[in-house]
């Protein structure tokens, strides 16, 4: 899994983008509407958020799976070099313009690097690495040439890479053959399921009933799992899992992680 920190949000050390760039709808998710480009209401001068022990009670549990991969801090002091939003219009649309797409390339640096740490990517490591390399220099170009990256064009360019690193590593494993991609799963009984080495990618599994279910090496990258039962589910090497995808499900102290993840503060104890 990857550990780097330039690939982990790093909040202090940015001017609160995603409180400020990203729009937002009143819903289970948010206590209210917010149009992209307006600050929330709860950010605080120093660009903390007001009320980030309580989201969840308060009515925002969707800003506790958010993750921007580090491209928060990427954009405040590399892009702007220190330079906040504040005081100068033109700045703030800029910047605004530019951390989505920040994100969306922070997330294939996340996504490419845990695959090139993985001992079963030995044959592809070198194309991995190279890679990583030229989406990392899209990262570091100035406010307009980031503008004008084409991030559709950037994912598919390492979208094959991708899958041939998840073949590899879930090589000889028994749902190596299960393939559910982008299937609709909303609120399937997969309680006790075995689904190791499974490909999940872009799987809907939202409210999933994954009681007790084997996960392990399954491909989850861009799976949705919001409100998904991971109580006592094996959730080990599963690859590509983030952490805000954890975030956004249930599961108890008897669900079983990768390494590089913790356990969500909000999940209940086992039940019996």
């Amino acid at each position: 899994m990857s550990d780097r920190a330039d690939l982990r949000a790093d909040c202090a050390s940015c001017f609160g983008l995603c409180c400020v760039a990203l729009p937002f709808a009143r819903s289970a998710d948010f206590a209210m509407d917010k149009d992209a480009g307006e600050p929330c209401r709860n950010l605080l001068d120093d660009f903390r958020c007001g009320i980030h022990a309580d989201l969840r009670r308060r009515g925002f549990p969707g800003c506790t799976v958010f993750d921007c991969f580090g491209a928060g801090q990427k954009v405040s002091l590399h892009t702007f070099s220190g330079r906040d939003w504040r005081g100068d219009p033109a700045v703030a649309r800029r910047m605004f313009a530019v951390f989505p797409v920040m994100t969306r390339l922070h997330e294939l640096l996340r996504y490419l690097d845990e695959a090139a740490a993985l001992p079963s990517s030995a044959p592809i490591r070198e194309d991995l690495r190279r890679a990583f390399e030229e989406i990392d220099r899209l990262t570091r170009g100035g406010p307009g040439e980031l503008a004008e990256v084409d991030v559709g064009a950037a994912r598919q360019s390492v979208s094959g890479l991708l899958s041939r690193a998840s073949e590899l590593a879930r090589a000889g494993l028994p749902g190596r053959g299960k393939d559910r991609r982008g299937a609709d799963l909303l609120g399937a009984r997969l309680k006790g399921a075995d689904l190791r080495g499974a490909d999940l990618r872009g799987a809907y599994l939202i409210a999933a009933d994954l009681r007790g279910a084997d996960l392990r090496a399954a491909d989850l990258l861009g799976a949705d799992l919001r409100d998904a039962d991971l109580r006592r589910a094996d959730l080990t090497g599963c690859l590509f899992l983030t952490q805000a995808q954890l975030d956004s499900a249930r599961g108890d102290a008897a669900t079983c992680l990768p390494e590089a993840l913790v356990r969500p503060a909000h999940w209940m104890t086992p039940v019996a």
